[in-house]
């Protein structure tokens, strides 16, 4: 009897102990996880889809992204700037496709413009920071950075995404420590005025089973409350990764089709 009640003990323990090996996750920190997730999407290419939300302002965004070690190549559309753009990054460079109606304001009426946030051509000057910053956020190497440079890991464990098993992540990303890596929207003028208001910036991550992400939420309710909006006011930048290892050849804008508007 007593041998018996001991097997069934033995037994009870290692179903525990085998469930909660199934809960674990691949990473228990922020550093972990972001080597691990930058290793796992290097040389691949996914499709992804990005909403932002500021208080009344709503953004969306789609494109391509090829990761590689050397800096992520990216092809999109977004109407952040209120019509549909057209943006690429390749070798840390932005590009922007002017609208046709206005290209009369490039020389030679060429259709695409490097963007800069320091830039001094009129472009650059109203929104060279906002679409450098977009354009870069969607860049889900330089969000890992950001995890790996100025995040710590709150919580984690498995959950579901649109019918996909993932592990999910929850983090803190310390604002001061990124220094001038800051997420899209946030100028360092902001950041200096709000220095001493706002901390640290939750964001969460979902990896599938080959550790890839399916997608990352940087939540920005903590700047909007720290400048006095309500607290019902919410921001975010939600960026959703499918399809890792289709293929995408992206590619600067032929140096002909590249103007330059002239500094005002």
């Amino acid at each position: 009897m007593r041998r018996t009640a001991l097997s069934t003990v033995v037994l009870v323990l290692g179903a525990l102990l085998g469930a909660c090996d199934s809960d674990a996750v691949s990473f228990a920190d922020a550093r972990a996880l972001a080597d691990g997730a930058t290793s796992a999407m290097d040389g691949k290419a996914a499709k992804f889809t990005t909403d932002v939300t500021a208080g009344t302002m709503r953004s969306k965004s789609q494109g391509q992204a090829k990761v590689a070690a050397a800096g992520t190549a990216l092809a999109m559309t977004t109407d952040f700037l209120g019509e549909p753009i057209e943006l690429r990054l390749v070798g840390k460079t932005v590009f922007a496709k002017v609208p046709e109606t206005a290209r009369e304001d490039v020389p030679g009426g060429k259709p695409w413009v490097k963007v800069s946030p320091d830039g001094a051509d009129p472009f650059s000057q109203v929104a060279g920071g906002s679409i450098d910053q977009l354009a870069k956020q969607n860049d889900p190497g330089r969000a890992l950075d950001q995890v790996r440079k100025a995040g710590t890991l709150t919580g984690s464990g498995h959950a579901e995404l649109d019918g996909v098993s993932a592990e999910h992540y929850r983090l803190d990303v310390d604002l001061a420590a990124l220094g001038g890596d800051l997420p899209a929207g946030l100028s360092a003028e902001a950041v200096t005025e709000l220095r001493g208001k706002v901390g640290k910036l939750p964001m969460e991550v979902w990896l599938d089973d080959a550790r890839l992400p399916l997608q990352i939420v940087l939540d920005l309710a903590p700047v909007l409350a720290a400048s006095g909006a309500p607290d019902s006011a919410t921001a975010k930048i939600v960026t959703r990764y499918r399809e890792w290892g289709t293929q995408a050849d992206i590619q600067a804008p032929p140096p002909e089709e590249i103007g330059e508007i002239p500094a005002g």
